[in-house]
């Protein structure tokens, strides 16, 4: 099983930017959709992207899209979120997460096998 490390957040005033990193160690993740998420306090975990295997095809929750952009380095084992025109409910524990195929469309905690410990994000209005 991959083990991924999430590296990152930290404080950030609203309308500022953030990238996020996901690497993978153990094992790559060749093959695989990531996906990014995100759980606020008091909140369930959601959905914010999954990029496919090949970097080609990606999808976002309706929250993010135009402002987040998902990426990857497979030559790195690494994938990228990079989170522009940040607001307030942003703020949250961004978790990456590797899907269980190769689809850009997996968006469900049960799509995902191996999850990072996840990066805390704040973002201050």
């Amino acid at each position: 099983q991959v083990q991924l490390v999430e590296s990152g957040g930290g404080l950030v005033q609203a309308g500022g930017s953030l990238r996020l990193s996901c690497a993978a160690s153990g094992r790559t993740f060749s093959g695989k959709a990531i996906a990014w998420f995100r759980q606020a306090p008091g909140k369930e975990r959601k959905f914010v992207a999954t990029i496919n295997w090949s970097g080609g095809r990606t999808y976002y929750a309706d929250s993010v899209k135009g402002r987040f952009t998902i990426s990857r380095d497979n030559a790195k084992n690494t994938v990228y979120l990079q989170m522009n025109s940040l607001k307030p409910e942003d703020a949250a524990v961004y978790y990456c997460a590797a899907a269980i195929g190769s689809s850009e469309r997996y968006n469900s905690d049960i799509d995902f096998r191996s999850w990072g410990q996840g990066t805390q994000v704040t973002v201050s209005s």
